[in-house]
């Protein structure tokens, strides 16, 4: 089915929806007319761009129709063409716009997000950068309305952080973040580097949705171990005086989530289960994903952790993506949580990649 026959099919299913809802039968179901209704309100915009769409469609062949009409005064057809550029310009960007609107969704797009960030190579380095890179998300988030709170947590005696989870809280977290997975890098001095040379270190980001209770069964008694124990600072050094710490183990899958950051031991093995959750749903969504296509969530959103997909420069002020070969001279303002470009980059890639492999079906 073409895009604008799938077009035409949804609006002709909106009308129908129409006529359903006005109907006392369908009324008097509550359960099938909050059904009807959210479908009928999901049908909205689109039906509503299309409708303007074909408003434009019209008005282009009038243009085109005045432009080549030999009766018209030479004044009166410039006029016409004039205007029928305008117009196709109109057409093309609403049809682009149509286009994405059929974008097959993200199922989750609207989730919180699990945010984790591990140090890689480059030791102290590395650490320094994992906290970088958090508090970056974590003043994205503040302009974005979002709430930012550490799961767990292994600070470094630098100030850094050898692994941070958290959860990222808001509209919209996991489709603005979701193309962050994958190994960042960075180049500068270190601040205890004496002779002024450049070292690169590496830290891994992973954005995984947070699963519903629906998305992920855990049978607590049979697939889990659950160990308590004291959690400690950097260094080993004492930061609590009770067995407050969880570790859980997945048994089916050999997942173990660490949470300590909480003096309450509930809270914690709350935390850890979350994150447990979040992990293998993940790993799920992967699996079937690489079931469907080799090349999974396209190039740019392929979700290897492994993949280098970032370079920060701190001499140059420069950064890279790699994936969409994107430079941005201000990495001063990005490490500042200034994310929006990059990440609108990376989202209108992704949707050409979308769009290309549908035009290839």
């Amino acid at each position: 089915m073409s895009f604008l026959d799938k077009l035409k099919t949804l609006k002709s299913r909106h009308a129908e929806l129409s006529a359903l809802l006005g109907q006392p039968e369908t009324m008097a179901d509550s359960e099938q007319f909050t059904r009807l209704s959210k479908e009928y309100s999901d049908l909205d915009p689109v039906v509503e761009a299309f409708d303007a769409f074909q408003k434009m469609e019209a008005e282009k062949a009038e243009a085109e129709l005045m432009a080549s009409d030999p009766d018209s005064d030479q004044e009166m057809r410039q006029m016409a063409k004039e205007e029928l550029e305008s117009i196709k310009d109109q057409v093309a960007k609403s049809w682009h716009h149509l286009q994405i609107m059929l974008l097959p969704k993200d199922p989750n797009e609207n989730k919180n997000v699990i945010l984790e960030i591990r140090a890689g190579t480059g030791g102290d380095e590395a650490g320094l950068f994992s906290g970088d890179l958090f508090r970056m998300y974590n003043r994205y988030a503040e302009t974005q309305n979002w709430k930012v709170e550490i799961l767990s947590s292994s600070p470094t005696a630098l100030g850094g952080f050898k692994e941070v989870v958290a959860m990222v809280t808001g509209k919209g977290a996991f489709a603005a973040l979701k193309f962050e997975s994958g190994v960042h890098r960075v180049q500068r001095v270190p601040t205890t580097e004496a002779g002024g040379r450049i070292h690169t270190s590496a830290c891994t980001v992973a954005i995984l949705p947070e699963a519903d209770e629906v998305d992920i069964k855990i049978n607590e008694k049979e697939d889990l171990r659950i160990d308590v124990f004291r959690a400690s600072g950097p260094g080993g050094q004492s930061v609590n005086t009770t067995d407050s710490a969880i570790r859980i183990t997945h048994i089916p899958s050999g997942l173990v989530v660490i949470c300590q950051d909480e003096k309450s031991q509930l809270k914690n093995k709350a935390q850890a289960l979350k994150v447990l959750k979040a992990r293998l749903y993940d790993q799920e969504q992967q699996a079937a994903d690489d079931e469907r296509s080799q090349e999974r969530r396209g190039q740019v959103g392929s979700g290897d952790r492994s993949e280098r997909i970032r370079t920060y420069n701190f001499p140059q002020n420069r950064v890279t993506d790699h994936r969409i070969n994107l430079t941005l001279h201000k990495l001063d303002s990005i490490i500042q949580g200034d994310l929006d470009e990059m990440i609108a980059a990376l989202t209108t890639q992704n949707q050409a990649d979308q769009l290309a492999q549908l035009g290839n079906q």
